[in-house]
């Protein structure tokens, strides 16, 4: 009996000891799902822009998975991406819906002025802003936890159009990214 009651006593505080770090691991590979999806969405915008010789746009979505999806930075909860044929930067009647996601529970979906919710690419693979310079952007995914340290992971997308992620930390809160985020 004591054997037991030994044993249930290290069970206890490893599990107390182990609870902690398994929320943090967890947390960061929703982040980092959800930062290689949002990759991946910019990335078949930009290749099928391409392919198909015709402005094609990746936005932010709150509906997603609805019949009729649209753009919107607000409440945003996942990705669509289409074949933009009246340049409009909506999704509508006749356009050709290419890919659509959503992301992982608990994650916030925030983009930075510049963003403004979507990136367009033209048939040159450049995504471009509204007044037609080369877009300089960030999406961010975030988490508003204390688990991981690093809760958020900022997409860029860079002059010519390069893609990268990076980690950062705002404990507990998520912001406005930044066009251009140092960390």
């Amino acid at each position: 009996m004591i054997e037991l009651m030994v044993a249930l006593a290290v069970l206890v505080i490893l599990v107390t000891v182990a609870y902690p770090s398994l929320q943090s691991v967890t947390n960061s590979n929703r982040l980092t799902a959800a930062a290689n999806e949002s990759m991946a969405m910019l990335q078949n915008a930009r290749l099928e822009a391409i392919r198909n010789n015709r402005r094609t746009v990746a936005c932010l979505s709150a509906n997603p998975q609805a019949a009729a999806p649209a753009c919107s930075a607000n409440g945003a909860t996942g990705w669509i991406v289409f074949l933009d044929g009246d340049r409009n930067g909506q999704f509508g009647a006749g356009e050709r819906l290419l890919r659509v996601t959503t992301m992982p529970t608990g994650i916030q979906l925030r983009s930075s002025a510049k963003f403004a919710g979507l990136a367009s690419f033209r048939s040159d693979g450049l995504a471009r802003d509204a007044a037609g310079a080369l877009l300089n952007a960030t999406v961010d995914m975030c988490m508003p936890v204390s688990e991981p340290v690093q809760n958020v992971r900022h997409v860029s997308i860079g002059t010519g159009s390069r893609l990268s992620i990076t980690k950062a930390s705002t404990p507990q809160a998520c912001g406005t990214p930044a066009d251009n985020p140092q960390t």
